[in-house]
């Protein structure tokens, strides 16, 4: 069973993505560090992320894994580069590339499938893209303010005023939801929910709910 958890940032994606699989016993992908990862194989071999040739190329000649929250890059862990500012400037411009998304979602893809078509995977296109056929889609969100206080508290906020950094998500949104190929939307049978005044065990607790009916519902069989 895939679990797709989707949505923007400071909505709480990794947080509840990682309890969840703990709760069902499944890993988790951070789809996104896969994306930071691709930038920061971009940003280390001095590549102009504009020039679209190189960075594919960069991108498809360099192994990214994932395990636990880690992530390496040809066998270095780059999990704190992942998170630089560098790397946050560019990763929505390198992400919105088709071969890149193209190549990385191969890669996502056969990250499940090598741990037996089972896992919670977080991101912004799991549901619409990336596993279409999962059994579980949500989608969450939170009010602006919430999403914007809760990034403050993250490494690469650095300090920067909640107003400043509400603008800065509100700006990677517009991106993300405008680009051509895989926008950041919920899947048309996805759940949403509003985390804004949830706990994170309340929030794992309603996903869990969805995900005993689809086991009840695999049981059954088709009708």
């Amino acid at each position: 069973m895939v679990i797709a958890i989707d949505g923007p940032s400071g909505v709480g994606k990794s947080t509840v993505t990682r309890a969840l699989a703990l709760e069902v016993g499944y890993e988790f992908l951070d789809t996104g560090a896969t994306y930071r990862a691709a930038t920061v194989a971009v940003i280390q071999a001095g590549i102009d992320p504009t020039d679209i040739i190189a960075v594919i190329e960069r991108v498809k000649m360099t192994e990214i894994e994932y395990s636990s929250g880690t992530v390496l890059l040809d066998g270095v862990d780059v999990s704190g580069e992942t998170r630089s500012d560098d790397v946050t400037a560019a990763v929505s411009a390198i992400s919105a590339i088709p071969d890149v998304r193209e190549h990385l979602v191969a890669s996502q893809r056969h990250w499940v499938h090598e741990r037996g078509g089972c896992a919670v995977v977080e991101g912004r296109d799991i549901g619409t893209v990336v596993f279409p056929d999962a059994a579980v889609k949500v989608f969450l969100t939170a009010r602006p303010e919430i999403r914007a206080a809760r990034r403050a508290g993250d490494v690469e906020a650095a300090g920067k005023p909640v107003t400043v950094i509400q603008s800065d998500l509100e700006r990677r949104d517009e991106f993300d939801a405008g680009r051509a190929v895989s926008p950041m939307r919920a899947a048309a049978d996805a759940v949403e929910v509003d985390t804004s005044d949830l706990s994170i065990k309340d929030v794992v607790a309603r996903i869990m709910d969805l995900v005993e009916a689809a086991r009840r519902s695999a049981a059954r069989g088709p009708v």
